[in-house]
């Protein structure tokens, strides 16, 4: 007979075992359940829940009027879809999308990135932006028509619009000033870009569900950040003057056959830009159409060669110095042998003018006087080279001037100090060669000098929301009496030139200028070395114009422009750079409602024939 198997020990060993076991699982379990509780619970809302990011409202973009806008921001149409609910039928599929794509209006490349999108296997696709009610309402009820529609929806988002029509076909208003939005809400270029996060405020964050195809359920969502609005933005620019001073630099781009024409008006006191405008732009709305070159601002971004605007820099230095007086006699040879023989520097028409005054040298824009009156600033070239280096940098050449613009350049000026200067670098120097500029940087150059000799600095925007920006101080850069002489310097340019006065002169203002046409340096040109362009010039008028003082400065650059005729010292344009600085002018006074300030500087042809001080307290 076998023994028995069972054992009171060893079902009391398999209990406790059961019982350990059972204990270990509810200990587990309670862990999970309650000490891992709100960790688990993380975890499966964060499988079900999303963060997003909504942009605010971004801030409206007014003229200096705060009534006429410039850019705002709409509610437009997306047309959103998820593929995988379109169904299997393909040629369901196509035909659906070619009636969208029909109403939308593509043109095929456009269309082809529709269909990929329609046909991927992704659970969420963007089909189509910016569209407007009119289109959206067709699109609603193709879908609703198409049974197989299910997985196509619209959806509202903001768009950015630039409502002004600009002054040139195709275009809107002050484009390159304020930039555009891109899809991602994201400004770029101009005001939209340097006034980004005010204008755009700070993004609303929120914890929302997800959708079937992945999407978020914002109605439901949780706030975690309220976020702040973006703010409007009210800027110095008159929108009628803007307008007029876009079409005129069209005008005179397509009169001289140029690449591109610009042109600025500055309050030379406070340094606001009443217009700012260039030819070619662009339609900001149709941002996605426009080669990327047009988006660039000529006026604060392109540096140039800007010739003999800048005799007008070495008259400043010359009188800062006591080595010049208006009435000095300066012998103009017509041509100028340098550094021992090996350079030459010469008058446009290469042709002697002889022993005249000074001021002759600025009215008929003589090289030679220029250069020789730049080569008496010291007992040195590299001695004179620093002291006109010296009154650049003081107006700001070399240095952002500090517009509140998206990428502006500083130009370029070589520093005799680092690597010293030929006299053939002094000469050209002299008359505005071998340094690069911006045209803005020639505008507050000129309003320091007619203002009384503050610096001042640039700026487009007057207020944000309801404060007003307070204009930067400016440093006192030039005595008033050498800014006076400055002044009517280029008051008699004007007046004694008989082809300036014509084309200058408006009757019942005061208006000075200077004029300048610069060579092009190509450094592709002969096999790499560089060299000048064959008759291709950029064409610069800096002047001022008022009632009975300076109140306005307007700087215009016509940028190879094709001349109607090529002769010696003689390059004459449909429409010469003075020429267009007056029609501007003009459109400034008639535009905007300016008062008489100041006493009214001499118009007559000879400006100053006392003598001046030996040196300018204003170093």
């Amino acid at each position: 007979m076998l023994g028995r198997t069972d054992s009171r020990r060893r079902l009391l060993v398999v209990l406790l075992v059961f019982v350990v076991a059972g204990a270990g699982l509810t200990a587990r379990l309670a862990w999970w359940q309650v000490a891992q509780q709100q960790m688990l619970a993380a975890r499966a809302q964060n499988q079900t829940l999303t963060q997003v990011s909504i942009p605010s409202r971004r801030g409206t973009i007014y003229d200096r009027s705060g009534t006429v806008v410039l850019a705002t921001t709409v509610d437009q149409y997306m047309l959103e879809a998820n593929p995988n609910l379109l169904g299997t039928d393909a040629a369901a599929r196509a035909k659906l999308a070619n009636d969208l794509i029909a109403i939308i209006g593509l043109d095929p490349a456009d269309a082809s990135v529709f269909s990929q999108k329609i046909n991927s296997t992704r659970p969420y696709v963007i089909l189509a932006h910016a569209l407007d009610q009119a289109t959206a309402d067709r699109l609603q009820a193709a879908i609703t028509a198409d049974g197989g529609a299910g997985g196509v929806d619209l959806a509202t988002e903001a768009a950015r619009v630039e409502p002004q029509v600009g002054g040139a076909p195709k275009t809107s208003l002050a484009a390159q000033v304020l930039g555009f939005v891109n899809h991602d809400g994201v400004g770029q270029y101009g005001v939209e870009q340097y006034y980004q996060n005010v204008l755009a405020g700070r993004p609303k964050v929120v914890l929302a569900a997800r959708s079937i195809d992945g999407r978020p359920l914002i109605d439901t969502a949780q706030v975690v950040d309220p976020g702040t609005p973006g703010q409007d933005i009210t800027l110095t620019i008159d929108d009628n003057l803007q307008l007029a001073v876009e079409q005129e630099v069209m005008a005179a781009s397509v009169a001289d056959r140029a690449i591109s024409v610009s042109a600025v008006v500055i309050d030379p006191k406070s340094g606001q830009i009443y217009a700012e405008a260039s030819y070619p732009s662009y339609d900001a709305n149709n941002y996605a159409q426009t080669p990327s070159g047009n988006f660039v601002d000529p006026v604060v971004s392109d540096t140039y060669e800007p010739g003999s605007v800048f005799k007008m820099l070495t008259a400043l230095a010359a009188l800062q110095q006591g080595t010049i007086t208006p009435t000095s006699i300066v012998d103009d040879t017509g041509s100028l042998s340098l550094d021992h023989g090996t350079a030459r520097i010469y008058d446009s028409d290469k042709r002697p003018m002889g022993r005249i005054k000074f001021e002759d040298v600025l009215a008929y824009s003589r090289n030679v006087g220029a250069a020789r009156v730049a080569m008496g600033l010291a007992s040195t070239t590299n001695a004179s080279a620093a002291i006109l280096k010296a009154t650049w940098d003081k107006l700001g050449f070399g240095q952002p001037t500090g517009v509140d613009l998206a990428d502006e350049a500083s130009g370029t000026v070589h520093d005799p100090a680092i690597q010293p200067w030929h006299q053939v670098d002094l000469a050209n120097a002299a008359f505005g060669q071998g340094v690069a500029v911006t045209l803005l940087q020639l505008a507050t150059a000129y309003s320091a000098m007619v203002n009384g000799g503050t610096q001042v600095t640039p700026h487009i925007v007057a207020a944000i929301g309801s404060q007003p920006v307070p204009a930067t101080p400016g440093a006192q850069v030039i005595s008033p009496t050498i800014s006076a002489t400055l002044t009517n310097l280029m008051s008699y340019v004007v007046h004694t030139v008989p082809w300036y006065a014509a084309g200058t002169l408006v009757k019942g203002y005061v208006i000075g200028g200077k004029t300048g046409t610069a060579q092009i340096w190509d450094p592709k040109a002969n096999h790499g070395h560089g060299g000048w362009l064959a008759s291709r010039y950029n064409n610069t008028f800096v002047g001022y114009i008022g009632k009975n003082a300076p109140q306005l400065v307007i700087a215009v650059e016509i940028h190879e422009g094709k001349p109607l005729v090529v002769r010696q010292g003689d390059l004459p344009l449909a429409v010469e750079s003075y020429e267009l600085f007056r029609r501007i002018a003009t459109d400034s006074m008639k535009t905007l409602d300016l008062n008489p300030t100041g006493a009214a500087p001499s118009t007559a042809p000879a400006p100053s024939t006392g003598p001046l001080p030996s040196a300018d307290p204003y170093p």
